[in-house]
Formats: C-alpha cells, sequence, structure tokens
C-alpha cells in the first residue's frame, strides 16, 4: 500500500515522516509507558523518544531508534511537540489489538510542525484510516542529569529475575528498598507490608545476573507506586539495566526487543523517597 508522500501543493512539507510495516511494534511500546495521558515527543535524525512524567517524581523514556522504522525523516535539528498518548494509542490500534495471522497494520505518521495536527494513516487489508491528532506547546521536562559518569552502581538482571520479585514481594507496602552492595547481601529487595517485612537476595554469580558492578553500598527507598508503571516495560523486556547515582536517583532500563528481533530501550527515572530518615534503614 502506497501512501500519500506529500501534502498538497498549498500545504509546508512535513518535518517528520515515519513509516512501519507493523504498527504494534510501536503501540507496544508506547504502551509500556502510557500512565499518564499526555506525552512530549522528541524526534531527531536518530530517532523518536517518546517522554512521560508524573509529579515530577517519576519519567519514563520510551526510544524508537531510526532503523526500527522503514522510513524515518526529520528535516530540522529536533522536532518536539506534546501529544494526548490516550488518544495516539486509540488511534494506532484502530484495527484491533491483534491482527489476524499473515497481517499487520502499516503505519505512515506525518507532522508539519509547530500548531499542526499529527496525521496517521494506518492500513491493514487493503483498508486505510487517517487520524489527525492535535499537537500541544510542549512543556518543560524534569532533567535528572542521569549520566554514566555519576553512576555509582551498576547491574544487568535477566527480566525474569525481577518479574518473579515483583510477584513474590508484598505490595501492599508502600516502599521497595533497593540494598546494592559490593559485598553481601549484594542486591536485595524489600518491602514492608501488611504481613511484615520480606527480602529476597540475588547474589552476584546469580545466574539470572549478567553484569555487576557495584562501587559502594547503598540503601535506599521508592514509592512502589511510582514504580508500578514500569512494570508494564518490565513484563516485554529480557533485560533490565538497575543504575544508581550519588543522590539514590534510581534509572531503569529495560531491553525490548520485538517481533522482528529488533532493540528498542524503555527508560524509568524515579527519585528516592525523601520520607525516609537514615535513622529508618
Amino acid at each position: 500500500m502506497s501512501f500519500p508522500a506529500q501534502p498538497p501543493a498549498s500545504g509546508e512539507p512535513y518535518v517528520l515522516t515515519a513509516s512501519l510495516d507493523n504498527a504494534r511494534h510501536l503501540s507496544s511500546l508506547l504502551r509500556a509507558v502510557h500512565f499518564q495521558d499526555h506525552a512530549t515527543c522528541f524526534a531527531t535524525a536518530s530517532g523518536l523518544r517518546v517522554t512521560v512524567e508524573d509529579a515530577k517524581c517519576i519519567q519514563a523514556n520510551a526510544f524508537i531508534q531510526a532503523e526500527i522504522f522503514q522510513e524515518f525523516a526529520v528535516q530540522e535539528e529536533s522536532v518536539i511537540f506534546r501529544i494526548n498518548l490516550s488518544v495516539l494509542l486509540d488511534c494506532l490500534t484502530i484495527f484491533g489489538t491483534s491482527s489476524l495471522p499473515g497481517t499487520s497494520t502499516a503505519l505512515r505518521m506525518c507532522y508539519r510542525g509547530y500548531g499542526y495536527p499529527l496525521m496517521l494513516f494506518l492500513e491493514e487489508g487493503g483498508v486505510v484510516t487517517v487520524c489527525k491528532i492535535n499537537t500541544q506547546e510542549p512543556e518543560e521536562l524534569l532533567d535528572f542529569d542521569f549520566c554514566s559518569t555519576k553512576v555509582v552502581n551498576k547491574i544487568i538482571l535477566q527480566s525474569e529475575g525481577l518479574r518473579e520479585a515483583f510477584a513474590e514481594l508484598d505490595m501492599t507496602s508502600e516502599v521497595l528498598q533497593i540494598t546494592m552492595s559490593p559485598d553481601k547481601p549484594y542486591f536485595r529487595l524489600s518491602t514492608f507490608g501488611n504481613a511484615g517485612s520480606a527480602h529476597l537476595d540475588y547474589p552476584r554469580d546469580s545466574d539470572l545476573m549478567e553484569a555487576f558492578h557495584c562501587n559502594q553500598t547503598q540503601t535506599n527507598r521508592y514509592k512502589i507506586s511510582l514504580l508500578k508503571p514500569s512494570t508494564k516495560a518490565l513484563a516485554l523486556s529480557c533485560k533490565v539495566s538497575i543504575r544508581t547515582d550519588a543522590e539514590g536517583f534510581l534509572s531503569l532500563q529495560y531491553m525490548i526487543r520485538n517481533e522482528d528481533g529488533q532493540i528498542c530501550f524503555v527508560e524509568y527515572y524515579c527519585c528516592p523517597d525523601e520520607n525516609i530518615t537514615e535513622a529508618e534503614l
């Protein structure tokens, strides 16, 4: 199916055009960060980043590299707009969330720039649907300043290990306590729920542990209500990188492999719970 390549002669050229043979690759990643209605989209020559925030305490980023798309063209250094993520997901799944075997929804996405809507052309089985989604002025986003040089501790786990943890720990707890240490217990997850305290330890030589780089012992607590949205990305992922900086800020980076074997990433940043004092640890 060939989609319109250019706007009418009276219109301005598109500053962003992107095409995917299978729209589900995009919608599944966006669902992994869909815990608020609105998202900010950044497009550069390297790809698309979709950012969602809540309460200035947690930020999620879905990264879709340019190579994932069959076509990806950005005519400016960067293109930024805010969009209703719930509406975007509804449009991407307008033909349903599960296609018949051997069929998929093709997508062409076009954006003319500030003040214009995001245009979606979706085709499945010869039927084309056109969606126009209003864009908004982007808001200023949190800068967690989480560069690799500031990372104190980092481990990489197979995702099944973290999935088991979320299934076993007491989620009636208000906080998840994470201990990372060069010595025992190495990596410990703790909850403090209605049934009492629960701890889950991962030795550094565990089969689930792919990398272990801990420089100092750190114990931080994070509100479980802030971390729960990240379980959507966890469910899709095969590996997760868990990093902390000196202030206790947490980065959870999920490696997600789509149906075609291509790799994408979803990253969550979370502030430590400031209501917990050192004396309580």
